[in-house]
């Protein structure tokens, strides 16, 4: 049982047998992806507030120094995204704050929000308002702010890290996995498209890594919702000094994933923080959201790659390179989702994957809601900026 479960009662439970035959797994046992894809997305932080003290972490600030981005600071980034050809905004924060953030609770108050996840529930009708779709990383939510926040959400998402109880999270107000695996359960049964992934190098060991996979494998197996799963190199910075994990350890790992993993869920690894180039003959089919306009503010320190960097990663592996939204195409609608791509099974408790906010937005007769349908259709140009003179 892995720790914090108990307190959440996350029956999730990891064959032995399946632990032995993934640790046996490497580079060669994988076959190589026949496309990469990426989504275009200006990254949006609405808070750097959090509840939570992860020593590897430099997005949180302490209280009386985070950070709150006004709705109309909101507005200015989307439509500076918008403008830029993006369809994602990525809206990133940490953990709900806690009662030691009281500037941050009294200028929602003034604003008029309750908390900071009906906030976010503002931010992302501004997004679709300005042209973008919403994918969101609250951190840990329940079922019924799950149920709230995915109506104006075209995915979400929020990492697992890693099931093993490590040093890195420790502090009096630490996360745990049971927290993160009620989470992506929470998510699951309320039909969410999500996105998770693991932490690589926090202290977690080789079999620590083979059952968090197979703990997001039997939650995706349960409910169909896993989109994506992000291997991740942790990095060092300000705060940390934990070693980025060398090359062979990141094809092993990866390898892992996407022998760990159906086949309809993407292996991604964050081209500004790994060698993408070196591991896309280890299973990698996704490259993430990357931002023409914004940093990395989870890894301020590491700058993304353009489009020239991204083609690179896909002429290694000798692969095409596509534009995705951040919505996977399996949980579209009829309307837009591709041909030859077979539709997810109906989530539970709800009519489609995709909320009636978003495929309005979609669907929508302007620049925006025509590029939208363009990337979903596969025929969006990966550049959709005007060339020079034009």
């Amino acid at each position: 049982m892995f720790a914090g479960a108990d307190e959440y009662d996350v029956d999730v439970a990891v064959d032995e047998r399946a632990v032995e035959r993934l640790l046996s797994v490497r580079p060669g046992d994988v076959e190589a992806a026949d496309r990469l894809t990426f989504a275009r997305n200006v990254f949006i932080p609405l808070t750097t507030a959090c509840r939570y003290t992860c020593t590897y972490c430099t997005y949180y600030d302490v209280p009386g120094e985070a950070s709150l981005l006004s709705p109309e600071e909101v507005r200015e980034q989307c439509r500076v995204g918008a403008d830029a050809g993006c369809t994602e905004a990525l809206f990133t924060f940490g953990d709900e704050p806690d009662d030691r953030y009281t500037e941050v609770h009294e200028t929602l108050a003034e604003w008029g929000f309750d908390s900071i996840h009906d906030y976010l529930y503002r931010a992302c009708e501004i997004a679709l308002e300005e042209g973008l779709l919403p994918h969101s990383n609250p951190g840990d939510l329940t079922e019924s702010q799950f149920a709230e926040v995915r109506e104006v959400n075209a995915s979400m998402g929020v990492m697992l890290e890693t099931t093993a109880d490590v040093d890195a999270h420790s502090g009096g107000r630490r996360k745990t996995p049971g927290q993160r695996l009620n989470t992506i359960r929470a998510a699951g049964r309320k039909g969410v498209p999500f996105t998770t992934g693991i932490l690589v190098g926090i202290g977690e060991e080789w079999r620590d890594r083979a059952e968090s996979l197979l703990a997001i494998r039997e939650l995706h197996e349960r409910h169909g919702h896993v989109q994506e799963v992000i291997v991740q190199n942790v990095v060092p910075n300000e705060r940390s000094d934990f070693e980025k994990p060398d090359l062979e350890t990141m094809r092993r790992v990866v390898a892992m994933a996407r022998a760990a993993l159906p086949p309809e869920v993407s292996v991604q690894v964050p081209p500004n923080l790994s060698p993408a180039a070196d591991l896309v003959d280890c299973g990698i089919d996704d490259l993430g959201g990357v931002s023409p306009v914004t940093d990395d503010y989870v890894n301020p320190d590491y700058a993304w790659p353009d489009l020239d960097g991204l083609r690179a990663v896909a002429d290694a592996g000798g692969m095409p390179l596509r534009e995705r939204l951040p919505t996977y195409a399996r949980y579209l609608s009829d309307d837009f989702r591709p041909a030859g791509v077979d539709p997810a099974a109906a989530p539970p408790h709800r009519d489609a994957w995709v909320p009636p906010a978003v495929g309005d937005r979609m669907r929508a007769d302007d620049p925006h809601g025509r590029r939208l349908r363009g990337v979903a259709r596969g025929d969006g140009p990966l550049d959709p900026r005007p060339a020079p003179g034009d």
